[in-house]
């Protein structure tokens, strides 16, 4: 009897030792509380890009609903500029209609102007993140900027992580005339600063979204090839690739199957520092008008337009977006590391 509960003992152990890679990951992700609060922040923002994009939330960011610039609040009156910026002239008391053909419109404005004025000071006072110089609400464009800018960051960062990754892959793992081939490739894009490339592949690509995600993408892979390849290289003759190849696994399963979950770590941090990295350089192509179009706004777009309202005081546009990015930024970048933490391979070896 108690052979048979020892025999059930350690196939209990062997089931528990022959865990996954990534249900362990998962397991211990779950034990890292820092790291699932700032899952359940990046899922939210996530959630709340989709609902932007689906036209639940912010789908009205472009209508003028308060003053220009009307500070934030919830209640009380309006800001002083609003009741007398719209005041029209009344026009004279005598029929002037012979020497100003425009004298007949004058009552017409003027009621229209009032009307407007009564409208626009009603509206000021709903607006929690104030208004900006047209009198949008701030609040609706940085919930619709983050749509673009996570969307920007996000995208490019997958793409350019995904060429590096398969790219270093096959330059480390296969070497010889493959290697040669894609070292030549990769020296030829870190040959042209950054920069200009850039600006070659705006050029081709032109402005938009997907325009700027294939722009970042595109020139931003050669950081994490170079990585993947030094770890290929390393671990393509290792013991436990060399057992793999010797009970016949392919050469497409030894890579994306054996390796690759060993250095999954280092393609999620590069993931995480690229996306921080994209989300500025859209700021930046937005500001010399190689990112995101007109009819769009973004985060990048947002702190462009803040520089001058910051000159004349007006903070809140400034401090809204560059709060809510800060919160996005710092707590995928958290969940990154803690992700990475759960994949490294020198923490399982431990357990």
């Amino acid at each position: 009897m108690s052979a048979v509960m020892t025999n059930k003992s350690a196939a209990s152990k062997a089931v528990q030792r022959s865990e996954g890679v990534w249900l362990a990951a998962w397991r211990r992700l779950r034990s890292d509380k820092v790291g699932m609060v700032s899952m359940v922040i990046v899922g939210l923002f996530l959630l709340l890009v989709l609902a932007s994009a689906a036209g639940l939330v912010a789908k009205n960011w472009q209508k003028e609903v308060g003053v220009p610039n009307a500070p934030p609040t919830f209640m009380g009156p309006a800001p002083a500029e609003a009741q007398g910026a719209l005041n029209m002239p009344a026009g004279p008391n005598v029929d002037l209609s012979d020497i100003d053909p425009l004298a007949p419109k004058y009552a017409e404005w003027n009621e229209r102007a009032k009307a407007y004025k009564t409208e626009v000071t009603v509206k000021a006072e709903t607006l929690p993140w104030g208004g900006d110089r047209l009198g949008r609400d701030v609040l609706s464009k940085v919930i619709k900027g983050a749509e673009v800018s996570i969307l920007v960051g996000v995208l490019a960062a997958v793409v350019a992580t995904f060429i590096g990754t398969v790219l270093g892959a096959l330059a480390g793992f296969f070497g010889g005339k493959v290697g040669d081939v894609l070292e030549w490739v990769y020296n030829v894009f870190t040959a042209i600063p950054s920069i200009l490339l850039i600006f070659a592949f705006a050029v081709i690509f032109g402005r938009g979204v997907l325009s700027v995600v294939m722009i970042l993408g595109l020139a931003g892979w050669t950081g994490i090839y170079r990585l993947i390849r030094a770890e290929f290289m390393k671990h393509s003759v290792r013991e436990y690739v060399r057992s793999a190849e010797a009970i016949g696994a392919s050469k497409f399963s030894r890579m994306f199957k054996h390796i690759l979950p060993n250095v999954s770590h280092v393609a999620l941090v590069q993931l995480s520092l690229h996306v921080v990295a994209f989300i500025k350089s859209e700021v930046i192509l937005s500001y010399l008008g190689l990112g995101v179009g007109v009819d769009q706004v973004s985060w990048g777009t947002m702190l462009s337009e803040s520089q001058s309202e910051l000159i004349l005081g007006y903070w809140w546009q400034l401090a809204g977006v560059t709060a809510v990015m800060a919160v996005f930024v710092t707590a995928f970048a958290l969940f990154t590391d803690a992700l990475r933490d759960a994949l490294d391979p020198k923490l399982r070896g431990l357990e």
